[in-house]
């Protein structure tokens, strides 16, 4: 059958099973968005406040549903807002398909009105980038990204197709089956050389990271883990791959990991990382990086490997496939001293904070009794991500969404929206500074349009959190650009914006506000009014071994022999 070349973005579309699409149109993308509209009982459009929400929307719906999260914008600006969506996405190995538009194919490098070579701009965070113009090459360029974005190590692709592309007609043939795999590349000798070091190890500690999350591997982890008997540790982006309420549970490891963590890793005599990259974040000081250890890598990107810390052995292949090979071959012991030791550097290193006052701790403390720590939890990036991450019991996978890699400021609120719109039946709650809220506090117009039931809690300390933390650590307290004390009331500029907005003061409002708050039909924002020196401990001074963590006791000891 002969279709035009908007017709058939959105039949390939309905053939990946899309339902949901985020976007913000424009001049040259006018013809898709037409043929959306005749399709709009097949694929839900939503119009998001700013092309960047769209981008924040469709990974947060990609992170919750474990399905392409797809955005759309026109050309030129509409395309380069997309930039810093992509570039989290791509950091944090997230399905994705961006399409764009551009200018007709004669207009092309000419400087014509909203032209810009935006697979150019987007080339290094991208998986892979295409300018459609021929529309004879659309259909097999859009399932061709559809593949590349859930292949191996997920990611961002790019679509950008020239106006006259949308316009133009030809033959279309429907494709019944599309599929991709994430088998990776190993032998018979990396299982039996991984086999071998798990076996002979005595003090095993387990890495892991958001690949457990990307290949649905919670269970084998689980059997993995309980098997030969070793704790076991998790990034931000591997959180809830491993129910936080396990005794084997250490908590997050690296800069604002815990003690048990960081020092557990450092005595072990095999780490086992699984779907984890060692970012430095996790790694502090490379040169004192389980240096007592044998490591043992295995993760689905071969470029992961050795690329930081060199390794002792690895297996390129899907986490959950290698477990499953894994598993059968594995001695089953019980590290009976190994595990009392990590317990007793649990008890002796708990996470704390002050129980007296109105935190950030105690709120999300309170939110996880409440939804019974069961809720999909987004945040931005600050102090407030970092409490999150301690004190939120993740116990499934796709239940905490937050920029790890790239550090988006203003990442939440799209994201939370995306969550709830593609897991429409689960409590979604947003965790944001009042310095992230102020970046992207527009989609909350979005949130309130289509009437979606998110919760965000805006932890106001009236300063940039992390920032100043720094800066009172490392900077002589000289607070540089990171007060944010002003005239914005964000209550008003929530209920502006037609959501509900709940002020909360004291430490005795918390559990009544978020009960409300989760109570309600609609977007509700909680402003969160914190002391602004509030600090996230343990943390790992720069250039430090992460076995150096220090916590305000530490501090405080410090202090008195000076």
């Amino acid at each position: 059958m002969q279709l035009t070349g908007a017709e058939i973005v959105i039949e390939v579309l309905k053939e990946e099973g899309v339902d949901t699409v985020f976007g913000y149109p424009g001049g040259a993308i006018l013809n898709i968005y037409d043929a959306l509209y005749k399709n709009q009982k097949a694929i839900r459009h939503i119009l998001t406040s700013h092309e960047q929400g769209a981008a924040h929307a469709a990974d947060g719906y990609a992170r919750a549903t474990g399905r392409v999260g797809v955005c759309m914008a026109t050309s030129g600006p509409g395309a380069t807002n997309l930039v810093t969506g992509i570039a989290t996405a791509m950091m944090d190995s997230v399905p994705m398909v961006a399409i764009t538009a551009n200018v007709g194919l004669p207009l092309l490098g000419k400087d014509t009105f909203q032209e810009v070579d935006i697979a150019g701009v987007t080339m290094p965070i991208t998986k892979h980038g295409y300018i459609v113009k021929d529309v004879k090459k659309l259909a097999f360029t859009l399932r061709r990204a559809f593949e590349i974005a859930q292949s191996g190590r997920p990611g961002p692709v790019i679509v950008d197709i020239t106006k006259d592309v949308t316009a133009n007609k030809t033959d279309f043939t429907p494709m019944k089956e599309h599929t991709f795999t994430r088998d990776g590349n190993y032998s018979a000798e990396d299982i039996a050389a991984a086999v071998k070091l798990i076996n002979k190890a005595k003090r095993p500690f387990i890495y892991l990271g958001g690949g457990a999350v990307i290949s649905g591997a919670s269970e084998e982890v689980k059997s993995f883990a309980e098997k030969i008997d070793a704790p076991l540790c998790d990034t931000l982006m591997g959180k809830g791959a491993f129910d936080a309420t396990n005794p084997l549970y250490t908590g997050m490891v690296g800069m604002h990991g815990t003690k048990a963590s960081n020092i557990g890793l450092g005595e072990c005599d095999l780490l086992i990382a699984l779907g984890a990259r060692f970012s430095d974040r996790v790694v502090g000081n490379a040169k004192k990086f389980a240096n007592k250890a044998k490591i043992l890598h295995i993760d689905i990107d071969d470029a992961e490997i050795n690329k930081n810390i060199r390794t002792d052995a690895s297996v390129v292949g899907d986490l959950k496939k290698v477990l499953s090979e894994l598993i059968p071959l594995v001695n089953e012991r019980k590290n009976t001293e190994w595990v009392k030791h990590i317990d007793e550097l649990k008890e002796k290193y708990p996470l704390k904070y002050d129980k007296n006052s109105l935190t950030c701790p105690y709120v999300i403390e309170t939110l996880d009794r409440i939804t019974d720590s069961n809720a999909i939890v987004t945040t931005d990036v600050g102090q407030h991500q970092m409490w999150t991450a301690q004190f939120y019991r993740f116990r499934k996978p796709h239940h905490f969404l937050t920029s790890g890699g790239l550090g988006t400021m203003g990442y939440g609120l799209g994201a939370a929206i995306g969550a709830k719109v593609g897991m429409p039946e689960e409590t979604v709650v947003n965790i944001g500074g009042d310095g992230c809220f102020r970046m992207n506090m527009n989609e909350l117009a979005t949130a309130s349009r289509y009437n979606i039931h998110i919760v965000d809690i805006i932890i106001n300390n009236e300063v940039l959190g992390m920032v100043r933390q720094w800066q009172t650590l490392f900077y002589g307290a000289r607070y540089s650009q990171t007060i944010l004390t002003d005239k914005v009331d964000y209550c008003k500029v929530a209920e502006g914006l037609g959501c509900k907005a709940i002020r909360v003061t004291k430490k005795e409002e918390v559990e009544g506000a978020l009960r409300e708050a989760l109570a309600a039909d609609g977007p509700v924002v909680i402003d969160c009014q914190i002391d602004k020196d509030e600090s996230v401990f343990p943390m790992v001074s720069p250039g430090a071994s992460i076995s150096e963590a220090f916590d305000k006791d530490d501090l405080e000891k410090r202090s008195r022999k000076d």
